[in-house]
This record gives C-alpha cells, structure tokens and sequence, in this order.
C-alpha cells in the first residue's frame, strides 16, 4: 500500500502538513514521534528478550 508513494505525493503530503500544523509546530510533531518510534522499538525488544529467557529456562 504504501510502496508505491511517489515524490509527488510525498510533496503533497508535506505541503499539507505544512498548512495544517504551521512551520514551529512540524519540529516537535516529528520529536514526539521519533520518541514514540523509539519507546515502540524499546518495548519489542524486552518482549523478545524476555520470550527468549523463558525459552532458554
């Protein structure tokens, strides 16, 4: 689904983002979600560390 997103439409995108959230706004918007993407990661990685240790037990 999302493979086949051109420049185009990625330009399209960051325009409207651009609008809807203003030029101050988009920094911290994509702070938080690289924070999110990291707390995500963070939170599968213990669960696979800890289904690996049960198995190993």
């Amino acid at each position: 689904m999302l493979g086949n997103i051109g420049t185009g439409e990625i330009i399209v995108i960051a325009i409207v983002a651009l609008l809807l959230f203003g030029g101050k706004k988009i920094p911290e918007l994509m702070k938080s979600i690289g924070k999110g993407v990291r707390s995500f990661r963070e939170g599968v990685k213990d669960v696979e560390d800890e289904i690996k240790k049960d198995l190993d037990v």
